[in-house]
């Protein structure tokens, strides 16, 4: 198994814990965003990946790209621990929650945008994160436990993790978030959230590194 992944990258972090949690072991080949004019832009890579982005995942004799789509291939073929409720109610909650934040806050603040965006990158930044966390703040009071969807860690956990912690690179004020910014903190405590984060990655700039 192979994981295409940049360490800062939120998309490949939420692959990351996946991968952490299902115990499966892998390979990681580093994508790297910045240098070279972007690595994602390389033919070879273009190949595997027509969207350029990372992460791409290979596995089972295919390559994947899209990280809920590689979440939920590993969700149905190793479906221990469980990352999707049972319930219907709870499972449409993780969906909802995973999808506010992979569709309506991260690809908004993603490089290819701020590229676009020169002076006011951080401030285009911290306005689409903050719009995306007051919706978010509110969902997560109907449907919080210890975790984003009561008290197991699901695929929507395995979204705001990462997105916090973009929002704290750009400088978001977390005050207004005290749900959000509680859950996180749980989480982080969990040896999966800990052996995947950006800080632990085998192209982690040294001055970066935990």
């Amino acid at each position: 198994t192979i994981l295409y992944s940049y360490f800062r990258s939120s998309c490949s972090w939420r692959v990351r814990i996946a991968l952490a949690l299902k115990g499966i072991s892998y390979d990681v080949v580093p994508v790297n965003l910045l240098k070279d004019g972007g690595q994602q832009f390389s033919a070879e890579f273009k190949a595997m990946n027509p969207m350029q982005q990372v992460p791409a995942l290979k596995i089972d004799g295919i390559t994947l790209s899209q990280s809920l789509a590689i979440i939920h291939y590993l969700e149905d073929t190793r479906p221990n621990p469980r990352l999707l409720p049972q319930d219907p109610k709870k499972r449409a909650q993780v969906r909802m929650i995973a999808d506010l934040i992979v569709s309506g806050i991260q690809p908004l603040q993603n490089l290819s945008v701020l590229k676009q965006m020169g002076e006011k990158k951080p401030e285009w930044a911290q306005n689409c994160i903050s719009s995306g966390f007051q919706a978010l703040e509110q969902t997560l009071q109907h449907t919080a436990g210890r975790y984003c969807v009561g008290d197991e860690v699901s695929m929507a956990d395995l979204c705001l993790v990462p997105q916090v912690f973009n929002a704290e690179r750009f400088k978001v004020d977390m005050g207004p978030y005290p749900t959000i910014t509680r859950i996180n903190k749980a989480l982080l405590e969990l040896e999966a959230f800990k052996l995947s984060h950006p800080s632990r990655q085998p192209d982690t700039p040294a001055e970066l590194r935990a």
